[in-house]
């Protein structure tokens, strides 16, 4: 194993801790020319609030930006793992909820923006679009019995729902 390095990097006036293992650093392509985009490295960082993120980033002046893929671990409990771009849940990803409920799907700017699994806890699950975080669109929940129902979800509503024979 590597010696863990530890260093202090400034963003604007917040300090982020930032634990690097000097063997999981790694930069993809050759070397950075002037005026050519940072390159991809991986690494963990703990934010000031005491999430953590272990994945891959860029450095833009002095700055430390979530690319690529990665896991984040939020003080709350909750967890994401999945592509981030521009700093944010970006992609395909899954948030695991301290209900122990689960979302698998896209992301769009940190919300479930697209096609995705929100699974409860109890088993069911709704399959379908999301928009900003909500139900919307013709999708299929699927109930603790395993009978799946189709229709129009709008938010929590689902008015009309039919169900799946196979």
């Amino acid at each position: 194993m590597g010696k863990c390095c530890r260093t202090t990097l400034s963003s604007g006036s917040n300090f982020i801790r930032f634990f690097v293992s000097c063997m999981l650093v790694v930069e993809k392509g050759t070397k950075k020319k002037e005026g050519s985009a940072p390159s991809l490295q991986s690494g963990v960082y703990v934010f000031p609030n005491g999430d953590r993120y272990e994945g891959d980033f860029i450095v833009t002046e002095g700055r430390i930006e979530r690319s690529g893929t990665g896991t984040e671990h939020f003080v709350d409990g909750l967890v994401y793992t999945g592509q981030w771009k521009n700093d944010k849940m970006n992609g395909k990803g899954e948030v695991k909820y301290t209900t122990k409920a689960t979302y698998v799907g896209d992301f769009v700017d940190n919300e479930c923006h697209g096609m995705g699994i929100y699974t409860w806890p109890d088993g069911s699950k709704y399959t379908g679009p999301f928009v900003h975080n909500k139900l919307l669109g013709a999708g299929e929940f699927t109930d603790t019995s395993n009978r799946v129902w189709c229709g129009l979800f709008t938010g929590k509503v689902a008015d009309g729902l039919r169900l799946k024979i196979s």
